[in-house]
Formats: C-alpha cells, structure tokens, sequence
C-alpha cells in the first residue's frame, strides 16, 4: 500500500457513517512478520461469528522502519482488512492482538501480548539479532514489555507456570497481568492427531510408507543453515517404495529468501517427490503425519516430540546457544542423533521403527501446563479487555485443515473427510 494512502476503515473519523453495524467492538492484529500472524490465526478463530466484534490487520515496522517480506502477503491471503502503519497509530482500538511486542507501544488500545512460539521464554539464551557479546535475553524481559515506564501489556497470556517465576524476577510489574493460558497451538495439534490416516492420504503416504519430516528453523545454526544438501541426500538416499520426504522450514526462510528462491534451492528435490508444505499452515497435519522427524532448536521439532513422534537432531555447528533446561534443550538430551558423514537410511530404519523416542509426557508437560484449555482462557482474557459477556457457545479446539504442498491444488477442510 502506498506511503500516505489512508483505508476506508471501521476506525476512525466518519466510520460511523460506513460500517455495516455501529457499537461494535474494534480488534487489531499485529503482523510484524509472517510467523507472529500465523500464531495468531488460531486465537482470532476463537472470535469468529460475533457480531459484536469487528477485525483489522497492520504489518509493524521494525525499529528501523523496516519491513519482513511476506507479512502483507499473508494478512492479503487470509482476507483480512489491512491498515497502513501510519493510519493504525492514530487510531484507537479496544483491543490489541500481538505475537511480537515489535512496535506495539506505538499503538491506541489494550495489548493482548502473547508468545509466537513454544513458549514466552525462548530456547535461545541469547536474541538472534543480538549478537554474541550480549547477555542472556528472553520475551519476558522487562525491556521486552515496558516501555518508557509504561507497561505495554493489559494481558500478557503464558504457556507454563513456571514462566510466572521468570516474569517475578524479570519484570514484577507484568504479573498483575498474567494469565497462565496454556498453547492454543499444541492444543490444536493434540486434537489433529486422531486424524493421522487423512493428514497422510492428502499427502499422498502410502499405508506401507514411512513418513520422514525435517524440520528446519532459520539462520545459519539450522538444520538447513548448517547442512543444506541434507534434503537432496533424504529424496535420493531412502528408498522411494518405502519412504516419503516432506520439509516444514520456519516462515523466517520464506520471509527473508522469498518463495521463488525456496523452492528453487529445492528444485531438485520437488522433481524427486519432496513434500514441501507453505509456511502458513500444513505443518502440524505433517507432524501428525509423520514417522519420524529430523530437527533442530525450533518450536516445530519440540512440538513434534511433545506428541510422541521419534525425533533426531543434526549438529549445529554452534555449542551453547541453548538456554540450559529449556524445551529445546530437554529435547536434545532426549532425542537421538543424525550422524550425516554415515548413510542416512539404516539411521532412518532405527528411529521411524521406534528405538528412540523422546519421553512425550515429560516434553508436552514443559509446552504447556494447562493442556487442552488455552481455548477457554485466551478468550476468556480477550472478553475481558473487550468488556463483552462470552458467547454462549463453548470455545473448541478445531482438528488443523488437510496439507496441500506446494505445488498441490485443491485440499478439502478436515470437516470433510470421512
């Protein structure tokens, strides 16, 4: 959208005279970049058929004005109505929701801050953009949430009790507005999982194939950062009679690299019959998919654990970068490793058979504290900020749609399949 143009909005001066309903409530959602938006899907669907509430995106710049490629691009595809940056800041909203706190105290209204990952305090000791000199860091700092004396959250929801210790100590003025809310995205997962066999016929898994998924997040230290013809050694390697390859990379790659150049670093690979799913959404259904999973520090392996799928790591060429006793770090105690100066079949045959699985109770336990029930409380908090009574209806926790891989057309919803 051009610099300056403003949008025809339900906010601001002379809406009055051009929404469809007056009184209703106005949210915001904030869309730094892709993943924030992505997390964040799946707590707007727990505003879905009220009238009462009327939605808005905006993609936030960086400090440095900045923006993350793809982050329109996804607010465009999901439908949603997209205000300039400059048009959201001055305006008000009674509620808004974010999965980043990047440039959120810019903005008019009650910030609903939440984690967009496995977790509000990440595996990482230290931010990626920080450098190596910095200290430890995490997104319940209280650089992270107060700014100029001002806390910015109203609600600041958490996955796990024991983030509650962190916030005393790391920020005493948020714990008035904490929640212990639980992960509406693991939750998600769980629910799919019945769903195994129809996640595997749109991915086209044979009943007598094994499904091997590499899970790779982003910048140098992945997966792919540190072993990129991993994927290429996977498709050519693994007997395609018995085997199917499917890759889940972090929306981050998608972001800086653009989709054109994904998918042409993987040409090969997709010519040879890889599954490669898009980074909005695809990638539980494959998780609940799969036989085995090849991974690293990010959330996706860790979720893929915590549901009980046998999971191996690669190097990553980066000693201590872990936060200790952090799920990415209980999960490398756990999980077995991929040796890749050795044939990559026989290391396949022992995992996807079994032999070394994370202990899934102890993994899913540090994901949430609360399971099954981030439903009820994320919206249980968003009513609040909002001052409407709850929907009668009891908020559910709705089975992820079927994959299309790229390159797929098509795709039924999870409601239809048999």
């Amino acid at each position: 959208m051009a610099g300056g143009l403003w949008l025809n909005s339900p906010v601001g001066l002379g809406a009055n005279s051009r929404v469809l309903r007056r009184g209703c409530r106005n949210v915001l959602v904030v869309v730094p970049f892709m993943v924030a938006g992505i997390r964040l899907m799946d707590v707007l669907a727990l505003l879905e058929s009220d009238h009462r509430v009327v939605v808005m995106f905006t993609v936030a710049p960086a400090r440095n004005g900045a923006v993350c490629h793809g982050a329109e691009e996804f607010v465009r595809a999901q439908g949603g109505l997209l205000l300039p940056w400059q048009q959201a800041v001055q305006c008000e909203f009674d509620l808004v929701l974010a999965a980043s706190e990047t440039a959120v105290e810019q903005l008019h209204g009650q910030v609903m801050l939440l984690p967009h990952g496995a977790g509000a305090v990440p595996s990482r000791l230290r931010a990626r953009s920080s450098g190596p000199a910095a200290g430890p860091a995490h997104g319940l700092d209280r650089g992270s949430l107060v700014h100029r004396g001002r806390l910015v959250p109203a609600a600041l929801p958490l996955t796990h009790r024991d983030e509650l210790a962190i916030l005393r100590e790391s920020c005493p003025e948020a714990v008035p507005v904490a929640v212990v809310a639980g992960d509406v995205c693991f939750d998600r997962l769980v629910t799919s999982v019945p769903w195994r066999s129809a996640y595997r016929r749109a991915l086209g898994v044979r009943p007598d194939q094994k499904l091997v998924v590499l899970t790779s997040t982003w910048q140098p230290e992945s997966v792919l950062g540190t072993h990129p013809d991993l994927l290429d050694r996977l498709v050519r390697e693994l007997p395609r009679t018995q085997y199917r390859v499917a890759a889940v990379l972090h929306p981050n790659i998608w972001g800086v690299h653009g989709a054109w150049q994904v998918q042409a670093w993987l040409a090969d690979c997709l010519r040879e019959g890889l599954l490669l799913l898009p980074p909005e959404e695809g990638w539980r259904a494959a998780l609940v998919s799969a036989d085995a999973i090849i991974g690293d520090h990010g959330s996706v392996t860790s979720y893929g654990a915590a549901i009980g799928c046998p999971v191996m790591l690669t190097a990553s060429g980066r000693e201590g970068f872990l936060r200790p006793g952090s799920l990415a770090d209980v999960v490398r105690q756990e999980a077995a490793h991929l040796c890749t100066d050795m044939p990559l079949t026989p290391q396949m045959e022992e995992i996807a058979n079994g032999h070394h699985s994370c202990r899934q109770k102890m993994v899913s336990a540090l994901i949430t504290s609360v399971p099954g029930q981030a439903a009820g409380i994320l919206r249980r908090t968003m009513y609040r900020l909002l001052d409407l009574p709850e929907p009668g209806r009891a908020p559910t926790n709705a089975p992820v749609p079927l994959p299309v891989p790229v390159g797929c057309r098509g795709g039924l919803a999870i409601e239809e399949v048999g």
